[in-house]
C-alpha cells in the first residue's frame, strides 16, 4: 500500500499533474483548453420567438410566414424583409377595399 503512495507522490512530484483514476489520462501540460467563447454581437441573427397564429387569409399568412426569415438575417437585413411584408400587406388590404367587379353583363 505505502509502495503505490510513494509511486503516486513521485509521478505527480515529476509530471506536475495529480493522478487521476485508474485507466484515466491526465489533463495535457498546460491543463485543458478552454471552450471557445463567441463574442457578443447585438446584429448578429437570433430568432425573436414570436409565434405566428394563422389568420384564415392565404395572403396575408404567406406574408407573416416571410418575417420567419429576418430571424435568420443580421439586424441590417431586417428591414428589406419588413418593408416587403408591410407592402404585401398593404397590397392585400387595398384589394379588400377596392369594388367588386360586376360578375355579368348587364344587358337591356
Amino acid at each position: 500500500m505505502s509502495d503505490s503512495i510513494e509511486t503516486s507522490r513521485a509521478q505527480y512530484e515529476t509530471s506536475g499533474t495529480a493522478p487521476g483514476p485508474e485507466g484515466a489520462e491526465a489533463p495535457p501540460p498546460g491543463g485543458e483548453p478552454e471552450p471557445a467563447v463567441e463574442a457578443y454581437d447585438p446584429g448578429a441573427p437570433a430568432p425573436l420567438g414570436v409565434e405566428r397564429v394563422p389568420t384564415g387569409h392565404a395572403g396575408v399568412d404567406a406574408r407573416l410566414e416571410r418575417l420567419a426569415d429576418a430571424d435568420h438575417l443580421p439586424a441590417d437585413g431586417h428591414l428589406e424583409v419588413y418593408e416587403d411584408v408591410h407592402r404585401g400587406l398593404r397590397d392585400t388590404l387595398t384589394a379588400l377595399d377596392a369594388r367588386p367587379e360586376d360578375s355579368y353583363n348587364h344587358r337591356s
